[in-house]
């Protein structure tokens, strides 16, 4: 074990002295350490607050657990017997991409939890814990996952296909096959395996050659699958600059088989191909909330970690040493402050909290619903991308 757990007096002072209320989604939590007292303890916290919990005393039996249900976020201790926090975090990454890891850690062991973070960590809680510092990470992985979904809500691409044809467009509908033929839709293939060149040769001739043009393409991820998101990033970018003033774009995504990491960077890609660099920095949200405190005016250290909530200067300084060597924060005379990188990320941030708010507007990404028509066939379906 890597420090004395929190006694389980101390966790019930905390938990009736901090409940901010039921919270807008449960969370479905998998806690993993060998030390019964802590695990319990952790596990009532978090059921308290509403969330649906299960917990197990080895890294073995949480890949167990992971086979047979589902979690949105693992809080693994470091130091475990036999298979530790870090080969679990590891397994997790690879096979179940979509869940958080949260690395449970010693003072002792801080270093290794931040290294977790390069790793692919979500975050990491230090021992005895604080209940305010649990929720703290709770509300992040609620925040990361409305934020990978953004504005948008799930859409039948086929019903929204319909719409549009009523409002007298002419609709190409790509990756997606009604049941039955529609007026004024066109539905086709779209070439999973061709390049993103592909996909412009499959969808800029339509939008040529008609007066009101509208495009609805199914099962993005797969290209982002199969190719290097750039290209898939141009190619978009192309698409949306030929059509931009003669119509609406969709772009549906199948959310089951995408981890978040992967949802946004679809969103980024087709918000603005020229920032696929400032994924990294995009892809947390601690990291957001620096940046967007950045954008007020250059800060102090303690200021940043006041408005990031933050009360950890190692976890602190991991998050601006990453936004610093992505090139979109600078360090002099004391202060933070955003450098012209950065001016751009916070401005790409505006345009992904906005997209899939409006139909009318530019470019409409969302989920896909489930439709009365079914994907077409294109080749087996893509791993998800971790």
């Amino acid at each position: 074990m890597s420090a004395p757990p929190s006694s389980p007096r101390a966790a019930r002072t905390h938990r009736e002295g901090y409940h901010t209320g039921t919270p807008s989604r449960p969370v479905r939590l998998l806690v993993v350490d060998d030390d019964t007292v802590f695990r319990e303890e952790l596990a009532t916290l978090l059921s308290d607050w509403g969330h649906q919990v299960e917990s197990v005393n080895s890294a073995a039996k949480a890949l167990e657990a992971l086979e047979i249900a589902e979690f949105d976020a693992v809080f693994s201790d470091v130091r475990m017997p036999r298979m530790n926090g870090i080969e679990l975090l590891r397994q997790t990454r690879e096979r179940w991409p979509r869940v958080y890891v949260v690395m449970i850690t010693g003072y002792a062991t801080v270093e290794t939890a931040v290294e977790a973070m390069k790793l692919g960590a979500f975050d990491y809680l230090r021992k005895p814990f604080r209940s305010e510092s649990v929720q703290r990470i709770v509300d992040l992985i609620q925040e990361e996952r409305a934020f990978s979904l953004g504005a948008s809500t799930a859409r039948d691409p086929v019903r929204l296909a319909e719409k549009w044809a009523k409002e007298e467009r002419q609709v190409l509908l790509v990756g997606v096959a009604p049941k039955r033929p529609i007026a004024g839709v066109t539905s086709t293939d779209v070439p999973f395996t061709d390049s993103g060149v592909g996909l412009q040769g499959t969808i800029l001739p339509f939008v040529e050659s008609h007066a009101r043009p509208a495009v609805i393409i199914g099962g993005i991820e797969r290209l982002f699958a199969l190719h290097r998101a750039e290209e898939v990033a141009r190619a978009l970018g192309e698409i949306l600059e030929r059509i931009e003033g003669k119509g609406p774009v969709a772009i549906g995504f199948d959310p089951s088989i995408l981890s978040d990491q992967a949802v946004l960077e679809i969103r980024t890609a087709v918000s603005a191909a020229r920032v696929h660099g400032m994924l990294g920095a995009l892809s947390n949200p601690l990291r957001r909330h620096i940046l967007r405190r950045l954008a007020a005016g250059p800060t102090s250290f303690t200021e940043v970690m006041r408005a990031a909530g933050i009360d950890d200067s190692p976890k602190l300084s991991f998050h601006l040493r990453t936004l610093q060597e992505d090139g979109l924060i600078v360090h002099s005379a004391g202060v933070y402050r955003l450098s012209p990188n950065g001016e751009e990320a916070v401005r790409l941030l505006t345009e992904v909290d906005e997209m899939g708010a409006k139909e009318e507007g530019r470019v409409l990404l969302f989920p896909i619903a489930a439709h009365d028509g079914r994907a077409r066939e294109a080749g087996p379906s893509p791993p998800s991308p971790s």
